[in-house]
């Protein structure tokens, strides 16, 4: 977690929506306001959208489905995916500043993190799109069968706060590759990226219409995932929003992939690398504020080694700085929202009803006057189906468990609604390949976290979500297969 990144002037921006290439107001006049949360200060106003707005950006992104974009070659496509990562990253300190300012998160996380790898989405899935092919077979000498790959249709883009910009261009640079249309919603705690990335995609010659967004609510997210013209849903969020969404796309049996919520276990047996775990647990457990979906906040360690890792965790975790995310020294930033910050606060007050022991942390974090900042918490002494080690808190929370068997530690690790991902440390790499096969999560990496090939299926099962993205599980979704037989 070292930093070298220097404060960054920016304006902040109002955000409108986004339709037809054209920045534009709510039909029904509403806006918002967009707060700072390490300030509490009001950064800007956002649009309010509503059904009406819903209702114009479907219809345009509909006709844009039958234009210039639907009949575009595939390397003029591409070309132009490419574009959209280049331009990012000329704009790489803008949106930068920008993400820190509406998210609270370190600007060095927003420049190392989030911006390089919304480009490399674009990047990675402009070269992809070329070179993904589909099925054919000859059925002896009576026909050959063959798939032909078409877009969906028009996608709804529905995304979370906590990654704004790279989790809305995971989505949108591979429906964009397969030829799609979307609506994008934006997080409305976090508009500001969303709203520059709409202007980046026309910059880079992606026609008008193709690429819509409109602001706002759970109104506005209703509109979209009820929508009839609205083929398919990629969601980005907690649990119970995939369950509302799931019974709005319903009735017009639209395709979902969701990407849910997580309470991700990570293992550490003792003959692991503790030098190693100490280091990257610190990562897995606090970075972006812990509001990270993959984040390790169950840790589970083997007994020999239990107490000297809570020493050395402890120690590393109180030197983590919690403050301004335009400091280059801070580690750890404001919480998304005071919303979300009362959440947090609730849970550390769950953990002590609960009996847990604090090693370090469980309050707001002192000297910081204005802000939702809270410290870096580590839990001892909770049971495994206590609220604070079974449901996902998603701030800067972790609890602490020994183990003594393979056998407990399986069964307390999979004993969760959740199955995102996992993290297993450990020197035997058969104990490594036995027990990967048994954590019941989406992703389980071996000594390492958030170590990403985006050729790879990333998913959770459980309540963790529904389908895969990445390489060919992302056109898979968005894309529709149409078998062709030519009789011999």
């Amino acid at each position: 977690m070292e930093t070298t990144e220097t404060r960054t002037e920016v304006q902040p921006i109002d955000c409108s929506h986004y339709i037809n290439g054209t920045y534009v107001t709510s039909n029904n006049g509403k806006n918002f306001e967009n707060v700072n949360p390490a300030t509490e200060e009001v950064l800007g106003v956002v649009a309010e959208g509503g059904k009406e707005d819903v209702d114009q950006a479907v219809r345009v992104a509909r006709k844009a489905l039958k234009g210039e974009w639907g009949n575009m070659p595939l390397r003029q496509r591409s070309a132009i995916i490419r574009k959209v990562g280049d331009l990012i990253l000329e704009r790489k300190d803008e949106l930068a500043a920008l993400e820190s300012l509406d998210t609270g998160k370190p600007i060095w996380l927003s420049k190392k993190v989030d911006i390089d790898r919304a480009a490399y989405n674009f990047h990675f899935f402009a070269d992809y799109m070329t070179s993904i092919g589909t099925e054919s077979y000859q059925q002896d000498d009576i026909a050959i069968h063959y798939a032909v790959r078409r877009p969906v249709g028009v996608v709804g883009l529905i995304n979370p706060w906590n990654l704004p910009l790279l989790l809305m261009t995971w989505k949108l640079a591979p429906a964009l590759a397969a030829g799609n249309t979307v609506v994008m919603k934006p997080s409305e705690v976090t508009p500001m990226t969303a709203t520059v990335l709409a202007q980046i995609c026309s910059d880079a010659g992606v026609p008008d219409g193709v690429v819509n967004m409109v602001h706002g609510f759970g109104e506005t997210g209703a509109a979209i995932t009820s929508h009839d013209d609205v083929d398919a849903i990629a969601f980005t969020g907690e649990t119970v929003t995939g369950s509302t969404i799931m019974k709005a796309a319903a009735p017009t049996l639209k395709k979902l992939s969701f990407e849910l919520g997580g309470k991700n276990p990570n293992i550490i047996f003792a003959d692991a690398d503790l030098d190693d775990v100490i280091e990257t647990t610190l990562k897995s457990s606090f970075i972006n504020q812990g509001e990270v979906c993959l984040c390790g906040s169950r840790i589970y360690v083997e007994r020999p080694i239990y107490d000297e890792f809570l020493e050395k965790f402890a120690e590393r975790a109180k030197e983590l700085k919690v403050g301004d995310p335009f400091d280059p020294e801070t580690k750890v930033g404001a919480l998304v929202s005071e919303e979300h910050y009362r959440k947090v606060l609730s849970y550390l007050d769950i953990a002590k009803e609960e009996g847990g022991n604090f090693l370090i942390g469980g309050k707001v974090a002192e000297g910081l006057d204005k802000g939702f900042f809270v410290e870096p918490t580590i839990i001892t002494g909770l049971e495994n189906d206590s609220r604070c080690v079974s449901e996902e808190i998603f701030g800067p929370v972790v609890t602490v468990t020994p183990f003594d068997t393979e056998e407990e530690v399986m069964h307390q690790v999979n004993d969760t609604h959740y199955g995102l991902s996992s993290s297993l440390w450990t020197s035997n790499i058969k104990r490594a390949t036995r027990l990967s096969a048994q954590i019941e999560a989406g992703m389980v990496w071996v000594n390492t976290w958030f170590l990403r090939d985006l050729r790879t299926p990333f998913g959770g099962m459980k309540h963790s979500g529904i389908g895969r993205e990445g390489g060919a599980h992302s056109f898979d979704f968005y894309s529709e297969l149409t078998n062709v037989t030519v009789k011999l």
